[in-house]
C-alpha cells in the first residue's frame, strides 16, 4: 500500500468525488423515485401506466447503457451538461460529473420507487380510506399519511439500494469520472508491482463509506422502531 501512502491526497480526492456522486444521485433518486411511485398507486390509469413503463425499461437496462446513453446518444439529441461548471477547491464539477449524476439518479430511482411501493402496500388500506374520508386529496393522503409509514416500512430494502448506488459509482469510472475506481486503475498503472496493495486499499475505502451508511440505516431503523 506503499503507492497510496505517498498518494493519500489523490486517494481521498478520488473518494471525495465518489461520496459527491453518491450523495447527490442518492437525494435525486429519492425524490425521483417517490414521484414515480405516487404515479404508480396513483388514480390515474395512464399515470399509473408510464411510471410502471419507465421502472420496467429502466430497472432492466444495464447500468453501462444508461452511461452510454448519456455520454454518447443524449449529445446528438440536445441533452448537453455544459453548462455544469462548479470548482470547489480541487473539486471540478463539470459536464462528465453531470452526466454521471444523470445516468446514476434515472437508474437509482427505478429500484427506490420499487422499494418504496412495498412500502405503501404495507400500509393498512383503512388509513387511505380515513384520510380521503376527512377531505384530503391524492396529494395529501400520499404526503401526509401513506408515504411515512411506508418510507419507515421501507427503509431496510432503502438502505440496501442505496448501498448498491455507493458500489455503481465505480461504473463512472469508464467514462471519465475521476472517482476512486478511476484513481485505482492510474495508481495499478504507474505502480504495477504493488498492485495487491493498492486493490486492498481501495476496497477497504468502499467498505468504509458501505458501513457508514449501514450504521446510519440501522440507527434510523431502531430510532422509529421506537418512536411507534
Amino acid at each position: 500500500m506503499e503507492a497510496v501512502f505517498d498518494n493519500v491526497d489523490a486517494y481521498l480526492k478520488a473518494f471525495g468525488y465518489t461520496l459527491a456522486l453518491f450523495l447527490v444521485s442518492g437525494v435525486l433518486s429519492m425524490v425521483l423515485g417517490t414521484f414515480l411511485v405516487a404515479l404508480r398507486v396513483g388514480p390515474i390509469a395512464v399515470l399509473r401506466w408510464a411510471g410502471a413503463t419507465y421502472v420496467t425499461l429502466v430497472r432492466n437496462t444495464p447500468l453501462v447503457i444508461v452511461f452510454a446513453f448519456f455520454s454518447f446518444a443524449a449529445p446528438t439529441l440536445g441533452i448537453r451538461f455544459t453548462w455544469l461548471d462548479v470548482h470547489i477547491d480541487d473539486y471540478d464539477f463539470t459536464a462528465l460529473f453531470g452526466a454521471a449524476v444523470a445516468s446514476l439518479t434515472l437508474y437509482t430511482s427505478s429500484f427506490v420507487c420499487e422499494a418504496l411501493r412495498a412500502g405503501v402496500n404495507a400500509v393498512p388500506l383503512g388509513q387511505a380510506e380515513a384520510a380521503r374520508a376527512i377531505g384530503l386529496p391524492f396529494s395529501g393522503v400520499m404526503s401526509q399519511v401513506v408515504l411515512p409509514q411506508a418510507l419507515r416500512a421501507s427503509l431496510p430494502p432503502l438502505a440496501s439500494v442505496q448501498i448498491a448506488l455507493i458500489k455503481n459509482t465505480s461504473v463512472a469510472a469508464v467514462f471519465g469520472v475521476a472517482e476512486a475506481t478511476a484513481q485505482m486503475r492510474g495508481f495499478t498503472n504507474d505502480f504495477s508491482s504493488q498492485r495487491l496493495g493498492i486493490f486492498v486499499a481501495f476496497a477497504i475505502g468502499y467498505i468504509v463509506i458501505v458501513e457508514v451508511v449501514s450504521l446510519l440505516s440501522a440507527s434510523l431503523e431502531r430510532r422509529w422502531r421506537a418512536a411507534t
